[in-house]
């Protein structure tokens, strides 16, 4: 993947909240924080050329993206913080105000004909199969009309913090799940499994939320 395009429009909506979150969060100095977000591009830039192009209309590069932002940020740190500090680390970083707008709009699409149209389209898809760093999916609506259940049984960003040695913190990651479906407001967002404590699959479940009749 060319560092130019969408890794690099990535880079310059998040810099700056992946910079100062160094500070507010993990208490860096401001200069210690340009020092690590310096270091951090040349190692993000290096990660996401090693990316291979992803499939037109796979919905997860943004997330193997974040992954390799997240990632770099990491390995450019002189002390690296536990998997709870790090997902509070990039919850901060990731939620600004533009994500959680785009979170709210997406969030009135939740559960909408389009949404499940294109959750199947994503499962029938199996990414995965030709992109290791890509996901598969299978698509489960709940019996009780309640919502659905997102099944992964391949994850990119397990792969990728495994190739750059942070397979440990991937927990951090997961967290923002919760993060983007109570910005979007109209799902409860539930988790029994992930792949990265060893279990078969990731089964992301999203409930909707009392007075969502759609």
């Amino acid at each position: 993947m060319n560092f130019y395009g969408m890794p690099f429009g990535m880079w310059m909506l998040f810099q700056n909240s992946f910079r100062h979150s160094l500070c507010t969060v993990l208490g860096y100095s401001r200069a210690d924080a340009e020092k690590i977000t310096n270091r951090a591009k040349k190692k993000y830039r290096t990660i996401t050329r090693h990316l291979p192009p992803f499939e037109k209309n796979d919905r997860f590069v943004m997330n193997i993206i974040s992954c390799a932002m997240l990632g770099a940020f990491v390995l450019s740190m002189p002390d690296r913080p536990d998997a709870e500090k790090l997902g509070d680390y990039y919850e901060a970083a990731m939620m600004t105000p533009a994500m959680k707008l785009f979170c709210r709009i997406k969030g009135k699409e939740k559960f909408s004909e389009a949404d499940l149209a294109a959750m199947k389209k994503t499962a029938a898809q199996k990414a995965a199969d030709r992109n290791p760093y890509s996901w598969n999916m299978e698509f489960l609506p709940y019996e009780d009309g309640n919502g659905y259940e997102a099944r992964f049984t391949k994850c990119g960003i397990c792969r990728l913090f495994r190739e750059i040695g942070l397979f440990g913190l991937v927990p951090a990651m997961c967290r923002l799940d919760y993060a983007m479906s109570e910005a979007g407001g109209t799902s409860r967002f539930v988790r029994r499994y992930t792949i990265a404590h060893g279990d078969p699959y990731c089964d992301c479940g999203y409930l909707k939320k009392e007075g969502n009749p759609s």
